[in-house]
């Protein structure tokens, strides 16, 4: 697994103060991050019943679903503390069904995460862990 830390100036600035507001403009940042990655962004926030992919991406030829957590502080954890074994079990059922929506058989799949730390009025810091479930 490689972690790789970002800082410094970024596309995007969050606004808002709600925590939607903050999600979304994480996850821009992540995809952003990605593409500067030589990543290929394929789908955002896609939803089925089994739960949603926040970024669907490929390397190479690899699928990559990544999960994207975005917070403004760590009073109740990092962003890395949402991630639980109810959710993991989630989003690779996703995963399934994002696949098979697009007939996606035997291709390789890696689950990434993201986490974005952002407190108000400081840069984020965005941390891109690979192959992590």
């Amino acid at each position: 697994m490689r972690r790789k830390e970002i800082t410094g100036p970024v596309s995007d600035v969050c606004t808002g103060n709600g925590r939607n507001e903050l999600g979304e403009a994480g996850e821009r940042l992540a995809a952003e991050m990605l593409e500067r990655r030589g990543m290929t962004v394929l789908d955002r926030n896609w939803r089925c019943p089994q739960g949603e992919l926040d970024i669907v991406a490929a390397d190479g030829d690899t699928v990559v679903c990544c999960e994207v957590k975005a917070r403004s502080g760590v009073d109740y954890g990092g962003p890395v503390y949402a991630l639980n074994p109810e959710k993991i079990t989630r989003i690779r059922s996703a995963a399934r069904s994002w696949l098979a929506e697009r007939r996606l058989v035997g291709c390789p799949v890696r689950f990434d995460f993201v986490s974005v730390l952002w407190p108000p009025g400081r840069p984020p810091r965005l941390r891109h862990l690979e192959g992590v479930f």
